[in-house]
């Protein structure tokens, strides 16, 4: 994808292409019917980054659903996590309801973790999570893992497919990696923001 427009985005490296995108939508909705046909789960994509993921995975799954988000954030277009914001709760009631909550990247989980414990807080029955992509490395939240995994990415900033980089990338088809200062270390913005 050409950043002639962005130069902050220059020097990033594809690490999956769209092709690899969208296999990977497609193992995971398989993955999710098998699991959630008949069941009529809700589906709470985390907004803004699980925006893209949620709606390219939604027409995929071939079954009844309801769909709604939440939006919780510690990034707001930094790259260091702050104190976790609060900015919309689902609209659908979940109490006794399948969740499937859907984000963009499982990095460290700071955040899907707050999330996840504010729903099973609210007597949902399942929370089960879905992210598009997994950055391997040993800084997650203890005991945090995602439910349905489409892609693993290197313990390197990343951005595409609905993860961004300062704001920017979101909307690019692939998954890139780019360097910025602190990056190996730094969570990724991108998550549930």
């Amino acid at each position: 994808m050409p950043w002639e427009d962005a130069p902050e985005l220059h020097g990033a490296e594809l690490v999956h292409d769209a092709n690899a995108v969208d296999a990977a939508l497609d193992r995971m909705a398989a993955e999710i019917t098998e699991r959630y046909a008949g069941r009529r789960p809700v589906i709470l994509g985390v907004m803004i980054g699980g925006m893209v993921p949620c709606g390219r995975l939604l027409p995929r799954l071939p079954f009844a659903l309801e769909v709604d988000y939440v939006h919780a954030t510690r990034y707001r277009n930094e790259v260091r996590g702050h104190e976790l914001v609060w900015h919309a709760l689902p609209s659908t009631p979940i109490e006794g309801r399948d969740l499937i909550v859907v984000d963009d990247i499982l990095d460290e989980g700071y955040t899907l973790a707050a999330v996840l414990d504010a729903f099973r807080d609210a007597g949902a029955r399942t929370v089960t999570t879905a992210v598009l992509v997994n950055k391997v490395h040993d800084r997650k939240y203890p005991g945090l893992t995602a439910d349905f995994v489409g892609l693993d990415v290197p313990d390197r900033y990343v951005f595409g497919a609905g993860m961004d980089c300062r704001g920017l990338g979101r909307n690019a088809a692939g998954i890139y990696a780019i360097d910025v200062e602190g990056a190996a270390s730094a969570p990724q913005p991108s998550e549930e923001s």
